[in-house]
């Protein structure tokens, strides 16, 4: 799986276990052939006719490293792999992969509220690991809009459900670019706008919160808990389902909000990133408060993740770059994720120890900080 000429040291600490920082949970049932191939992909839709989502990079990834683990031939075929998978049951198949995976702890994004996914604390007990809460700070408006009578109850609840919620996470996350796009107005918005917003809001409670003002208020306000309580924020960024118009997904648009939190000392998380990690890495170069990672673009790149990961590495401070699968739906995007993580990085160092440009003790020192030092740092793990 590493590279054959990587030093024991460098082997070793890309082997060690690892803290994944940003994951979602997976499906707990069986799933047919037709939605398991929607959950290995980003895409909404099915294959065009004539053709399947396992022709991907992440398909063909799972065919060859997860069937494995499944007991399969390397490259088995879709409908071999599927037969087996049915034939193991969802419970087994998610303890092997997600075991495989080689992780101490996960840390759970629980802002989908689907029945169907394991839990943060059931990802922890399948995966042999810890488990911690991510709280997705969208889905806590949603649920304060829904039972607020009038717009200052409105405010009130918000602040009050944050900072209960922030008692027992270890960070908050925002998915403001699905809602709006990165390119918000980062200024604190007046109580007189709020309150104006929040009653427009209050008419169609069940509504998907999209109005600038409240998305604004909304990250503020988890801005105020996150400072009082040591938490960081992350951003959804970049790559994406279709839900996310791409290009106002640019970190980049980040940058005068990221200023503005850099004299409060939250922590500010830039997920996934791809195809923007270069801008990705100039933040976490400039703003000491600005951590990166590369989440499930490593799954979906697959075999050419190497490439994307060098290019972050090319100026992203080592002790701001962490691990994530970001893996949904399916244990398999949460071993595939690991596994391109290890890949990646060891090719890259691999590459410099080779050239002479890094020591041994430096490559695995680098190799243990983005695998779970850097992360147990950041969220106090």
């Amino acid at each position: 799986m590493l590279p054959a000429n990587l030093p024991d040291a460098v082997r070793d600490a890309l082997l060690a276990p690892l803290v994944d920082h940003h994951c979602h949970g997976v499906r707990r049932d069986e799933v047919s052939r037709a939605q398991f191939e929607l959950l290995i992909t980003e895409g909404a839709a099915p294959a065009p006719p004539g053709t399947t989502h396992f022709d991907t990079p992440a398909g063909v990834a799972i065919r060859r490293w997860c069937a494995p683990v499944l007991d399969l031939e390397p490259h088995a075929s879709p409908a071999v792999y599927l037969a087996r998978r049915l034939e193991l049951g969802a419970g087994e198949v998610n303890r092997r992969l997600l075991r495989a995976a080689g992780v101490v702890a996960f840390l759970v994004d629980t802002g989908l509220e689907e029945p169907d996914l394991l839990t943060a604390p059931e990802m922890g007990r399948h995966g042999g690991a810890a488990a911690d809460e991510i709280v997705r700070i969208e889905q806590i408006e949603q649920d304060v809009a829904e039972v607020a009578p009038l717009a200052v109850d409105y405010m009130d609840s918000l602040a009050e459900e944050l900072a209960a919620r922030a008692a027992r996470a270890v960070a908050f996350k925002s998915i403001i670019a699905y809602r709006h796009g990165l390119d918000f107005d980062p200024s604190r918005p007046s109580r007189g706008s709020v309150i104006a917003a929040a009653n427009r809001r209050l008419a169609d409670p069940k509504a998907r919160l999209t109005d600038p003002v409240l998305l604004r208020h909304l990250l503020w306000a988890a801005v105020d808990v996150a400072r009082d309580r040591g938490l960081p924020m992350q951003f959804h960024t970049g790559f994406g389902d279709p839900d996310v118009e791409l290009h106002r997904a640019d970190p980049a648009m980040l940058t005068v909000f990221v200023r503005a939190l850099q004299p409060l000392n939250v922590p500010v998380v830039l997920l996934h990133c791809y195809p923007f990690q270069r801008q990705a890495a100039y933040l976490a170069n400039v703003y000491p408060h600005v951590y990166v990672d590369l989440g499930l673009t490593l799954t979906h790149t697959a075999a050419g993740g190497a490439r994307v990961l060098e290019e972050m590495l090319e100026l992203v401070p080592f002790h701001k770059q962490m691990f994530s699968s970001d893996c949904y739906g399916v244990a398999e995007t949460c071993h595939l994720g690991a596994l391109y993580f290890r890949r990646g990085l060891g090719r890259v160092l691999a590459a410099r120890i080779d050239e002479g440009e890094w020591s041994v003790s430096d490559a695995a020192r680098v190799a243990h900080m983005i695998g779970s030092g850097n992360a147990r740092r950041v969220y106090r793990l």
